[in-house]
């Protein structure tokens, strides 16, 4: 049976007309049916945005299908992006983030770059540089038999992008748009290429990505700019087009050349990536082994390449996948914030909260890349279990026990949330009966399962899903089918029900100042010691 193809909806420059937009989109799927989501590039927001905003921003009013968009573009609407990773701006209107990949339930990949090109580093939060683009890249042709990717997004258009193509009319392709860009969208190959910015419509004929005769058929890209939302000029802003996401499609299929399929733009961009993707492939891949100071009492370093494991022959372990864009959590990555770390084992590690519920709100992570429980190797399962009995031992002797959660909904990066409820509070059935009745309240299906079952029993890799874990054992899980409550589970501990601190829901504001998390850090390191694993010759 074929894969349904997903209704897609793509907009340029909105610049805070947002009733426009979406009164268009409505009348859209009025008469067409409804859209899977609504894709933004160029400025989303303008100079007169507030008042419009506001109404959406405040849930006064909901977009009618969701929308993700790119972020700023200049310093003024800067501030309307508060997380830089990407974050719910309001309900049904997701920013991506800087740069990455997004995946969604279906299956269909798409890349994004927000801002314009800068060739200052770092580059201004509006802005991307040459590192942005180079990591971005290496991230996603690092993985294995990539092909390309279903969609890129970006505000600027690519440098050169008309070459061999129709004309683009008043725009000089050779003058305008991002190199940048252009060799983005060489190395990445996307089946569409949407971006906007110079108030003008464009699709280019579509252009093939190998050489003929002489390399094997892929599949064609397509790029098209948008105009501005309500333009008087009535240039084309808004793009409907259904897609079946690349890997679920037929090769066969996706191959098909189209009779007006030109030569690709990038020619000379195109054989460069090449050359750098075959040096990549060259390359041994680094293990994710990463030693920190912390204070100098941490204990042994994990042996390398097997030694020290009395085998001379070691058991190559399977290497984590790698971050499609910079991650908070990948131990390897300079946006770690290692101050918070209080353990590393071999395969995950311990660090305190940003924004804790409580000052002993723990996480649990993988050192490696990993989205998911579902996800992990044996070996770092084996781990994880290790950090719960260790974390369980040490909170009971402070009369606590702890509740797990985690969310693999829009999340990079697994993140197993620990948080300690005092045993003289509240009793497990207390915490399970939370958990649910707050689920219910949300029309969340909140299932118990078996006490020692495994969560990839019940779910696949892929699969959002919200599930919570007592330090009994015992275990409450959610399939996410649509939209989940990002803070539904610090919402159910903070709750009145639990700890009564309904005004620490939100992590975001319960930031302390750096010197004050080094110090609680310290304060958790130092009391976890004796049960820390980890420190054990």
């Amino acid at each position: 049976m074929s894969a349904v193809p997903l209704r897609v909806l793509a907009c340029g420059d909105v610049e805070g007309r947002l009733e426009a937009l979406f009164g268009r989109v409505r009348a859209i799927q009025g008469k067409s049916g409804r859209f899977d989501m609504l894709l933004c590039v160029g400025d989303f927001f303008g100079s007169t945005s507030e008042t419009e905003w506001e109404e959406y921003r405040t849930g006064a009013k909901k977009a009618p299908i969701p929308t993700y968009v790119l972020g700023a573009n200049d310093q003024e609407t800067v501030r309307y992006f508060p997380d830089v990773s990407g974050c719910e701006l309001a309900e049904n209107i997701t920013y991506l983030g800087r740069r990455g990949l997004y995946s969604g339930t279906s299956g269909l990949q798409i890349a994004y770059l927000s801002g314009t090109e800068s060739q200052d580093e770092p580059a201004p939060a509006y802005s991307f540089s040459a590192k942005d683009v180079t990591e971005l890249k290496t991230s996603l042709l690092s993985t294995p038999n990539f092909r390309g990717v279903d969609i890129l997004l970006t505000s600027p258009w690519p440098r050169d992008v008309g070459t061999f193509g129709n004309s683009a009319g008043e725009i000089d392709t050779k003058k305008c748009g991002s190199k940048l860009v252009a060799d983005l969208a060489a190395s990445l190959k996307p089946r569409y290429h949407f971006a906007a910015l110079n108030k003008a419509y464009y699709e280019r004929l579509p252009y093939r990505n190998h050489t003929v005769l002489q390399e094997t058929p892929q599949h064609v890209s397509r790029f098209i700019a948008l105009a501005d939302v309500g333009n008087t000029s009535k240039k084309k802003y808004l793009y409907a087009f259904s897609i079946v996401p690349m890997s679920l499609m037929d090769s066969a299929e996706l191959v098909k050349q189209p009779q007006d399929v030109t030569e690709n733009p990038y020619k000379k961009l195109r054989k460069e990536a090449q050359k750098s993707k075959a040096a990549l492939c060259a390359e041994e891949e680094t293990a994710c082994q990463f030693f920190f100071d912390l204070n100098k009492h941490q204990g042994k370093k994990r042996p390398s390449e097997g030694k020290e494991r009395g085998n001379s022959q070691p058991k190559q372990a399977k290497k984590p996948p790698q971050p499609t864009g910079p991650c908070w959590f990948c131990l390897a990555s300079p946006e770690v914030e290692k101050h918070l770390v209080v353990s590393i084992g071999t395969h995950c590690y311990l660090a305190l909260a940003k924004g804790g519920l409580l000052p002993d709100h723990v996480l649990i992570l993988p050192i490696g890349h990993y989205q998911s429980v579902v996800d992990l190797s044996s070996e770092v399962v084996e781990e994880v279990a290790k950090y719960k009995a260790a974390l369980k031992e040490f909170f009971r002797s402070k009369g606590k026990r702890y509740v797990l959660f985690e969310r693999n909904y829009r999340s990079q990066h697994l993140q197993l949330q620990v948080i300690p409820v005092p045993l003289d509070h509240c009793s497990t059935e207390d915490i399970k009966e939370a958990f649910i009745s707050q689920a219910q309240e949300q029309q969340i299906e909140l299932l118990e399962i078996p006490e020692h079952s495994d969560i990839a029993q019940v779910a696949q890799p892929g699969t959002p899903y919200f599930y919570v874990e007592l330090d009994t054992g015992e275990k409450l899980f959610h399939r996410i089918r649509g939209r989940f409550p990002l803070h539904f589970g610090r919402e159910v501990l903070a709750s009145e029900a639990l700890l009564a601190l309904p005004q620490r829901a939100d992590w975001r504001q319960c930031a302390a100042e750096r010197a004050e998390e080094a110090a609680q850090a310290l304060a958790f390191r130092r009391d976890f010691q004796p049960f820390d694993f980890a420190l054990r010759a």
